[in-house]
């Protein structure tokens, strides 16, 4: 299978090694990534600055580092770069869980979007950890889920978001279907002054709610189970769409 690979934590990133060792076991790999870090980017693209491109050899993979964001990297890719586009899209794996409203800013994720945009299968792959991660498992399970991904069958329009706990392969307690938790993230931000005495925010970790929806995404992951999330790009709530069709408004 043709696979794009690419990431948000860049080029150098060794979740994108050890993804790319993985898949190209089985699968031939065309690497388009961060040339730095585009964490947390959402799904911007770039349109005040040029795109530039650059051949990159390292450890035995070879593609092309960008300048742009993870959108960016699947839109040149498909539209420039590649021969012809690829059978499947897969992002990561992201040092780090991408699980409830995570995904609206995440790089990772956001590239995994952008190719169901383009009608492309795709998943972003995100390890829960952010302390000396071992990417082992979770790109294992990467290359079991490309070769049954035909088998579930993704919608048009459809990517996957799959998020795998820091554990040995023995601890993990399974693989589950998950709703993304809709709970927002407690977060602090440390007020300091620099050297001038100006005063500057450093933001401070986020702390996920104590009382969690057990069946959704962060619980789940928190309990050991590795996570599938079937997600889409449109955010039309379509149950309130209906209701609010009822009220005509006057100019």
């Amino acid at each position: 299978m043709k696979v794009l690979l690419t990431n948000d934590d860049g080029i150098l990133a060794p979740g994108l090694t050890a993804l790319h060792a993985s898949l190209s076991r089985e699968h031939d790999v065309f690497v388009v990534a961060p040339e730095s870090e585009q964490s947390a980017v959402g799904h911007s693209i770039t349109l005040a600055d040029p795109i530039r491109v650059k051949i990159f050899r390292k450890n035995g993979m070879r593609g092309y580092a960008i300048s742009g964001t993870p959108a960016d990297c699947v839109k040149i890719a498909v539209t420039e770069l590649m021969e012809e586009p690829p059978e499947l899209v897969v992002s990561g794996i992201n040092q780090g869980g991408n699980v409830g409203i995570n995904i609206l800013y995440s790089g990772t994720v956001s590239a995994a979007t952008e190719a169901a945009i383009a009608g492309l299968p795709s998943i972003a792959v995100s390890l829960n950890t952010y302390a000396e991660p071992d990417f082992a498992v979770a790109a294992d399970f990467a290359l079991h889920l490309t070769g049954i991904l035909p088998e579930i069958g993704l919608p048009a329009g459809v990517s996957l978001n799959v998020n795998v706990p820091p554990l040995p392969r023995e601890r993990i307690k399974g693989v589950v279907w998950a709703h993304q938790c809709q709970a927002p993230f407690e977060e602090t931000f440390s007020r300091r002054q620099d050297p001038r005495g100006n005063t500057y925010y450093w933001r401070g970790g986020e702390r996920p709610p104590g009382d969690l929806d057990e069946r959704s995404d962060a619980a789940l992951l928190s309990r050991g189970f590795i996570t599938l999330t079937p997600i889409r790009p449109d955010l039309t709530d379509h149950e309130e769409l209906a209701r609010l069709g009822s009220h005509n408004i006057a100019i």
